[in-house]
């Protein structure tokens, strides 16, 4: 006996209506005679429609299950259909490319939003508002410096690459700009020992009464 696994059989398109529904749709394409055709495709149809009852007679599954006979025949199915009869393209389209943006950095360690933020100023009439505005962009970027080089750049630097990335728009207070300070400030370094972080110094260095990891300890 002749044994007919499934790795051998044809691939189904469309796995939940089951091996016998892809069958009938495979017997339909047989069939020469299109009236014939025609009347047991509506048969197919509703043997499909039978898997989900509550959903057969809405208008909007009936389309779906003519949509998907012609799926299961890979869109060879020759019938009349009460619906657009649709493509491969038509049910799976294309995507539209997406244009990426092209925008590079110039300083890559302020990030790319720095740059914005400074052309936005430019046109602002409250030039007070703007100096105050570019004195907390100039401590971000003293930040991002930092992190970046681990040292705290200079004023100049600063101001440098605001007329820099502003393209000379944007007026600059360099007087303020040159006093301000960031407020970061680099983590304190972890000290060897608990009992020394702590606080903590031993009494008894050496082994003795208390034993090696038993000595007396005090602030």
């Amino acid at each position: 006996m002749e044994k007919n696994y499934n790795i051998y059989r044809k691939n189904l398109l469309l796995p939940e209506y089951g091996r016998h529904i892809h069958q009938m749709v495979d017997h339909l394409m047989e069939i020469e005679d299109r009236d014939e055709r025609n009347r047991k495709a509506r048969v197919v149809i509703g043997v499909m429609g039978n898997l989900n009852p509550l959903l057969r007679d809405t208008p909007e599954f009936t389309h779906k299950l003519w949509d998907h006979l012609f799926i299961m025949s890979d869109f060879k199915l020759d019938v009349d259909s009460p619906y657009p009869i649709p493509t491969s393209m038509s049910l799976t389209p294309v995507p539209r490319p997406m244009a990426y943006p092209q925008r590079h950095a110039i300083m890559k360690h302020y990030g790319k939003y720095v740059k914005q933020m400074i052309r936005s100023l430019e046109g602002v009439e409250d030039q007070r508002a703007v100096q105050e505005t570019l004195g907390d962009i100039a401590r971000y970027m003293r930040t991002k410096s930092y992190e970046y080089n681990e040292e705290h750049p200079n004023n100049e630097t600063i101001i440098k690459d605001i007329k820099r990335m502003g393209d000379d728009r944007v007026a600059v207070d360099e007087e303020a700009l040159s006093m301000i300070r960031s407020e970061y400030k680099q983590p304190a370094a972890r000290s060897n020992g608990n009992n020394r972080k702590n606080g903590y110094v031993r009494k008894n260095g050496k082994n003795g009464k208390n034993g090696r990891f038993g000595g007396n300890y005090s602030k």
